[in-house]
């Protein structure tokens, strides 16, 4: 791990309540959606498209520019804790609306395999907690999800 990562580690996972640049709430986010594409121990071709499609929607980033936030967001991931801090991050930064955008892209994540297993429905009830959702905005969440109106402009 380079020190740019353990730098952003540092920062992320700090103990003091220093605010994070907006860059780190970018990596924090990707660290979600890499998380919970990871959830069940299979990180499909399927999520990782979904993951850049909506980080490219999200940041205004070009392909290759989403492919190297979920890259760099991936070496997060591996390093973090399962602590809640990454939801801590997005939830400090963003508005409720924004935050029920990340829990929707969430479960599209889940879903993108074709299926959804326990474990994944487990975190994300914990993940829309720990964002400071209610039950339901994890509602509205899930319904969107699973085919309301699209989070990824026209992406395909």
């Amino acid at each position: 791990m380079g020190p740019m990562f353990t730098d952003l580690l540092n920062r992320l996972f700090a103990s003091d309540e220093t605010p994070l640049p907006e860059l780190d709430g970018r990596h924090a986010m990707a660290g979600m959606l890499v998380r919970m594409a990871k959830l069940d121990n299979l990180y499909a071709v399927e999520e990782i498209q979904r993951i850049d499609r909506i980080l490219g929607a999200s940041y205004g980033l070009n392909p290759v520019e989403a492919a190297r936030l979920r890259a760099e967001a991936e070496k997060l991931e591996a390093q973090a804790p399962e602590d809640g801090r990454f939801a801590t991050a997005v939830r400090d930064r963003l508005d409720r609306a924004h935050r029920e955008a990340v829990l929707v892209a969430m479960w599209r994540i889940a879903l993108a395999d074709g299926t959804g297993t326990q474990t994944e429905f487990a975190y994300l009830e914990r993940a829309a907690a720990r964002l400071g959702l209610d039950g339901d905005a994890a509602v509205r969440a899930r319904m969107a999800a699973a085919g309301a109106e699209p989070l990824e402009d026209s992406a395909p």
